[in-house]
């Protein structure tokens, strides 16, 4: 009786090897699925994020801050590009605050004043901006620069307005 007892033991502590081990392999199985999953998610986002990064490299090529022969120029008058953005940017944007309408804007407002909404920085020279009335609205060229007295000077070379 003994011997049938340590019997059924063995056989019992066989079965439950066995079925630990057929339960583990299929939890591993499993895990290493998902891992070489994540692995090829890991390696496509890589990919994507390197596309993204040389488009913003090329975008940012036409900016006074992603321009460094612009930034250059600047600095060799003495002039810090961050500064002047900002510099040339509120003087811009406290026009908008005249009686008829920013005075850079070649066009009177059908719909109200026309004020100058988004400016982006081409370089040390020119900028590009958008302007509008509410209603109407259009796109302009702004040529800045100091002059010997290290007065902002602003003058409008090209705009356009866009057919409603």
């Amino acid at each position: 009786m003994r011997k049938s007892i340590f019997m059924y033991l063995f056989f019992f502590a066989v079965l439950f090897i066995i079925f630990q081990y057929t339960n583990e392999k299929s939890i591993f199985e499993a895990q290493d699925s998902e891992n070489k999953a994540l692995t090829i998610k890991l390696e496509d986002s890589k990919i994507i994020k390197d596309s993204l990064q040389s488009r913003v490299a090329d975008l940012n090529y036409f900016t006074l801050q992603g321009n460094e022969n612009a930034m250059t120029y600047l600095e060799n008058f003495g002039y810090n590009a961050k500064d002047v953005e900002e510099l040339v940017a509120a003087n811009i944007y406290d026009q908008n605050l005249a009686e008829n309408g920013n005075p850079l804007i070649p066009f009177d407002g059908m719909n109200g004043k026309m004020n100058i909404n988004k400016l982006k920085f081409l370089n040390h020279k020119w900028i590009q901006a958008d302007f509008s009335d509410g209603k109407y609205w259009g796109e302009m060229i702004i040529e800045y620069y100091f002059d010997e007295n290290e007065n902002l000077k602003l003058n409008t070379i090209a705009s356009l307005l866009y057919p409603n």
